[in-house]
């Protein structure tokens, strides 16, 4: 984008000066014809520039940079999520045991940064499934709206994780990455939601699973 600003600089700056835009640089805040001494009166201020392209009257049509560097391919990432979970069957309390993580990066260019963004996945995959909850009310007035309201995995809350890194190159990402930004995230609620039903027999239907409705599924029937 920055280069075909230039180009279009130059060339507006081509018709003022009447010169070739080859034969043009562009030096601190001006353009000006290559070769000539600083004090040359055949420059054109970026100032100038402006003026000329915006406002009542102008002359030519902004100067607008097009980028070039859209993506034509994607570089998807694959994960998967195991989670071991302890339920409290008088209260529908859930404690997180244990948990794997694995993805398919690609290539791990930076593998302590790639580990600790899957950790961190893990730990909003249980905020997500567990705790995090927008709460309004008749009013659609929002009830949950400070920490106070709105329920966090704290540090106990998060389990030893196991952090597995498969690296399969992708022809479409730099040096062959795949994203490991947000694909670890997604399988959390599920993961855990699967490990309950795997421990009570109960299949959550809704996220987060508060203890409140995973007792109300397990006593009384209703949908967790």
């Amino acid at each position: 984008a920055a280069e075909d600003a230039k180009s279009q600089i130059l060339e507006l700056a081509s018709q003022v000066l009447e010169a070739a835009p080859h034969d043009l640089e562009i030096f601190g805040d001006r353009v000006r014809v290559k070769g000539m001494p600083a004090d040359a009166p055949y420059e054109l201020t970026i100032k100038k520039i402006a003026s000329l392209t915006s406002g009542f009257g102008a002359r030519y049509a902004p100067v607008a940079g097009r980028g070039t560097g859209a993506q034509t391919a994607a570089a998807p990432g694959f994960s998967a999520q195991l989670a071991r979970v302890r339920v409290d069957m008088e209260t529908g309390e859930v404690t997180m045991l244990d948990y794997v993580v694995t993805q398919d990066v690609g290539h791990a260019l930076n593998p302590a940064a790639v580990e600790g963004q899957m950790i961190g996945a893990v730990a909003q995959g249980i905020g997500w499934g567990l705790y995090e909850r927008l709460i309004h009310d008749s009013d659609g007035q929002m009830t949950s709206s400070t920490l106070m309201e709105y329920a966090l995995p704290h540090a106990a809350a998060i389990p030893h994780v196991e952090v597995i890194i498969v690296e399969v190159p992708s022809p479409d990402g730099p040096f062959g990455a795949r994203g490991v930004g947000e694909p670890p995230v997604v399988p959390g609620a599920a993961a855990i939601a699967n490990a309950i039903h795997a421990a009570t027999g109960v299949r959550p239907a809704a996220i987060p699973i508060t203890s409140e409705r995973l007792w109300r599924a397990m006593h009384e029937g209703d949908e967790a």
